[in-house]
């Protein structure tokens, strides 16, 4: 739902991108940086029950992060290895940010709404590994009200506001993205099985032959996954030149006329 602000937010952070990029920070540092940042605030902060301090610095590693794709566009850094990075990232920070959330609710003697945080957290990354394993067997899995995002405030801004004093806040939010996230699941499921009734042809072994992407909007918070991370895989994915010496594949040969030669049947 927060993709419609890629354009804006692009703008916006391109020259602080610039400027970061000034001092010779790569993206994959800034990537790494603000995954152990967001980690240490949320493990080491919630379970403590300081759930305001935890969100703040949370938050400003998570403004940090964001500028990872923007600094691998002014600087040319664009590769898929840095799309995998931050993709993976984004799964330690989801983890680590409701894994604190869990272990503080649990000391606090809320075992139940634990259990709901627990919840968000599985049901998170199955939300994010629906997209990603459906991109790569070659489906689209656009949908979802849920998305990473929109998970990321709504789970920090509660958590904040309960560190304030603020009663049933963050209950209520836990409750309600538990709820999202299974519609998530449910809305990409009929997606991709609507796409795959429209067109049964069988998938080889191993899935299509482009590579699984990244959850590119449950990434972000909305941090590369949500603007710098699509810059960073189209960057690495041009053309394979072939050189002088490149040789084609053979066309004749007993191998060859007997594959041409094969029926449908045959050949599938």
């Amino acid at each position: 739902m927060l993709n419609k602000l890629r354009p804006a937010l692009g703008r916006v952070l391109t020259p602080i991108g610039q400027a970061v990029a000034r001092t010779g920070v790569s993206p994959n540092a800034i990537t790494i940086i603000g995954t152990a940042g967001v980690a240490a605030g949320a493990l080491v902060l919630f379970p403590r029950g300081e759930f305001f301090w935890g969100t703040m610095v949370i938050t400003a590693f998570v403004l940090f992060d964001m500028l990872d794709g923007a600094v691998a566009r002014v600087t040319g850094k664009i590769s898929r290895f840095g799309a995998f990075l931050d993709s993976t990232m984004d799964r330690v920070a989801d983890a680590a940010i409701f894994s604190g959330l869990m272990i503080g609710l649990y000391r606090d003697g809320q075992e139940a709404l634990a259990a709901v945080a627990l919840y968000c957290l599985v049901s998170g990354v199955v939300v994010s590994y629906a997209k990603a394993r459906a991109e790569g067997l070659g489906y689209t899995c656009d949908v979802g009200i849920a998305e990473r995002a929109e998970r990321l405030i709504v789970a920090l801004v509660a958590a904040g506001f309960s560190g304030l004093g603020v009663p049933f806040v963050l209950a209520v939010a836990l409750w309600a993205l538990a709820a999202l996230s299974t519609v998530t699941v449910g809305q990409r499921f009929a997606a991709v099985y609507a796409q795959a009734k429209a067109d049964p042809a069988p998938v080889p072994p191993g899935g299509a032959p482009a590579p699984p992407a990244a959850d590119r909007t449950d990434g972000g918070a909305p941090g590369r996954g949500g603007v710098g991370r699509d810059d960073r895989e189209r960057g690495a994915n041009g053309p394979e030149a072939k050189g002088p010496g490149a040789k084609s594949p053979k066309t004749n040969g007993p191998g060859a006329r007997a594959a041409a030669n094969a029926g449908p049947e045959r050949r599938r």
